[in-house]
């Protein structure tokens, strides 16, 4: 450890004949206690005068102490190259000058300070301006050639300036006596010099610890686990089936007429009845003391009228399914002549209602006869006791027909027309929905099967609640499954029935609750992942069984000690294995790594 002294400028008068006056350093070297073992020497001469003197000396014990005392300024116009190396190599800078040469002062001032200054630019050096001598200003003379005036001195107030400029800290020593040099200048020299040896302690303590985290073992790195394959949903296709139904007439069992029964359009009870109370009271779903709503049971009456003996809802176990369709006839021709447009508005959601009044002005070319029909759809749309405006039959105000008006309808003996009998138990349903909405259903009920012909269904291989949430997404295009057994479940009975986006919901379901299941709760519960793998094998889930082989995989460390781990098939024990997370790699060097701290602990060079 070594602590670099600069000193520069003369702190003797240039006018003194003392030339033999020792020097600040000198004397503070040769005074102070803590200075041991001094030994100087001098530099090449400069005209005459030593460029610096050279002392060192110890400090403190056995801390170095080198000084270079350079008593001429002339070292920074002859030697640039050495004065700029003195201050880069300088912990502590020390400028001294004589309170009585104000001629060396101005020079320092203007000449010198500047390139102290250029040269501190980038570092954090200390300087200390020491003033030395007693003021010699007397009473002034009054003769102008007469240099013994105040302004030979050097002021208190311009050697604070300049150790601002410097940010420096200003000394006046008024002699070399042992309280100045030992008590005032070497207090503050020996209080930079502590604080440059702590610095260089701490830089040195943090360059040590760079260098032991270079070469020290680093803990291995942990990648992220494989990214899940992504499963994303089917957009719903409800509105577009049952507009389906519409146009291939499967299951139908209403026919619209005019009174000269020229002409047939097909509809179903089912479908017409789940967005119109007019319908519900034309097939005798409702009763008028139900509707109460004197208007609708009015525009029933003089719109429609149902050929008698054909206006109920046929009861499932009596009336076959081949039974012919009743028989509606349109009382007003207008309204008949624009029913298939209507029909096609009813059926594709009953919201486009801008398109029904574009499509029936396009047909009637006749505004007063667009007014009045389109004024029967509002009546048959109309909620009872209340009144229809243009504003009601917005786009955003009427979807409210399938998903919302058709769940009334499901488990329920109204209008049914076959009955599912599972587990001992009955549940009624109605064909045109689940022909429009399954397509394993339309060829049932279509084709040459025994249940075309059949009221009562037999249904095998569901429980009865996972079949209901089955026929509830028909109605209504959702389900919520209560877990992720009864979502697999759900699954199984959509890839029987081939309803491919139920069976994306249900895998959408049983993701999203792994997912959020924390490590605790993955290791606790009686939940057989691997069961779920083999079931979304078998039936054919493949997105499902590959995201649970992924999952198990990226949960290595909880599913490798279940007992359910070894059942899987070394197909799938060798996919988990090249995928695992944390890798065997990764463990190995964590164990590495560990070792290596275990034996720094034993084998610790500090103690």
């Amino acid at each position: 450890r070594s602590v670099n002294i600069v000193a520069f400028g003369n702190e003797r008068d240039g006018f003194s004949e003392d030339n033999q006056q020792p020097s600040l350093i000198w004397s503070y070297l040769r005074r102070s206690a803590l200075i041991s073992q001094i030994d100087s020497s001098l530099s090449a001469s400069h005209v005459g005068n030593p460029v610096f003197t050279e002392y060192q000396a110890c400090v403190f014990g056995n801390v170095r102490l080198v000084v270079h005392d350079c008593p001429v300024w002339d070292i920074f116009d002859s030697d640039w190259y050495t004065s700029r190396s003195l201050i880069g190599g300088a912990d502590i800078i020390v400028i001294k000058y004589s309170v009585n040469d104000k001629t060396s002062f101005q020079e320092l001032k203007d000449s010198y300070v500047p390139m102290i200054k250029k040269a501190l630019n980038h570092c954090s050096v200390p300087v200390i301006i020491s003033a030395i001598g007693a003021r010699k200003n007397g009473v002034p003379c009054t003769c102008p050639l007469c240099t013994s005036d105040r302004r030979s001195c050097v002021t208190t107030s311009e050697g604070v300036q300049l150790a601002k400029e410097l940010g420096a800290t200003y000394l006046e020593l008024h002699t070399l006596n042992d309280f100045y040099i030992q008590k005032y200048f070497g207090g503050v020299l020996e209080y930079f010099m502590i604080q440059s040896l702590n610095q260089k302690s701490s830089e040195k303590m943090k360059k040590r610890k760079k260098t032991q985290k270079c070469h020290r073992v680093q803990p291995p790195q942990l990648e992220q686990p494989e990214k899940m394959p992504i499963l994303k949903g089917e957009a719903s296709h409800y509105d577009a089936d049952l507009h389906n139904l519409l146009c291939c007439c499967q299951c139908a069992d209403v026919a619209f007429c005019p009174e000269d029964l020229s002409t047939v359009v097909e509809a179903h009870k089912i479908i017409l009845c789940s967005v119109s109370h007019l319908f519900m009271l034309l097939f005798e779903v409702k009763s008028p003391a139900d509707i109460r709503d004197a208007s609708i049971v009015r525009t029933a009456q003089s719109l429609f009228a149902v050929e008698a003996g054909a206006a109920g809802p046929p009861a499932p176990r009596s009336v076959p399914p081949c039974a012919p369709p009743v028989r509606v006839v349109v009382k007003d021709s207008v309204f008949c002549s624009c029913l298939p447009v209507i029909l096609h508005f009813i059926y594709s959601g009953a919201f486009q209602w801008e398109r029904l009044e574009e499509d029936i002005k396009k047909k009637l070319k006749d505004p007063e006869k667009t007014e009045h029909v389109l004024e029967k759809v509002k009546c048959i749309l109309k909620t009872p006791g209340k009144l229809n405006t243009v504003r009601d039959c917005r786009s955003h105000q009427i979807k409210r027909l399938y998903n919302t008006s058709l769940r009334l309808f499901f488990n329920t003996p109204v209008l049914a027309d076959v009955i599912f009998k599972i587990q001992g138990a009955t549940v009624p349903a109605h064909r045109a929905v689940l022909v429009a909405r399954c397509e394993v259903m339309a060829a049932m009920f279509n084709g040459n099967y025994l249940e075309a012909n059949s009221i009562l269904v037999p249904v095998y291989g569901v429980s009865k609640d996972t079949f209901l949430s089955f026929l509830e997404y028909l109605y209504t295009d959702s389900c919520c499954p209560a877990s992720i057994l009864q979502a697999m479940s759900l699954l199984i009975c959509a890839e029987m029935y081939q309803v491919m986006r139920l069976q994306h919901i249900c895998e959408l379901y049983i993701i999203t609750q792994l997912q959020s299941m924390p490590s605790r709760e993955l290791a606790s519960t009686s939940l057989s992942i691997v069961s779920l793998l083999k079931k979304a094998k078998f039936h054919n889930s493949d997105c499902l069984s590959t995201w649970l082989l992924h999952f198990i995989a990226t949960n290595y460390l909880i599913f490798s000690q279940k007992p359910e781990f070894q059942d899987l098939s070394v197909e799938e024990r060798n996919f988990v294995e090249m995928h695992r997370w944390p890798s065997n790699l990764y463990l190995k060097q964590l164990a590495d790594y560990r070792n290596y701290v275990h034996s720094q602990k034993c084998h610790c060079t500090v103690m």
